[in-house]
């Protein structure tokens, strides 16, 4: 046994420092992701629509309905409208009459990102 190095306890200690929180605080300085820059999507063309309202309904009932016929909607008179972008929601608005054409004023936008971080 001479030969062979005996493992006494004091070779499986654990560094004092190893649960430090200033040790843990430099790994987040180092793990910080830079900042994303967005400037070649602003290009990118999207399709905005504007929502009036919607209705469930089967088939069978679609396929009887015809001129003159109403479709009962899940909006109030005077509710702000979804504007979606590529089909997802940016936010909610109203319509408005622009120089002779139809446009959106926009009463309230979603919380979105393109970095990644939710704010």
């Amino acid at each position: 046994m001479s030969e062979q190095t005996l493992l006494q306890d004091e070779d499986f200690l654990l560094d004092d420092n190893l649960f430090d929180d200033e040790a843990f605080a430099q790994e987040e300085v180092v793990k910080a992701k830079p900042v994303k820059d967005i400037s070649f999507f602003q290009q990118l063309p999207v399709q905005v629509t504007l929502e009036l309202a919607s209705a469930e309904m089967s088939l069978g009932e679609l396929s009887r309905m015809g001129e003159g016929d109403v479709v009962a909607l899940d909006r109030m008179v005077g509710e702000p409208l979804d504007i979606r972008v590529n089909g997802a929601l940016l936010g909610r608005g109203e319509v408005v009459e622009v120089n002779g054409r139809y446009g959106v004023r926009l009463l309230e936008v979603e919380a979105i990102s393109l970095t990644g971080a939710n704010d």
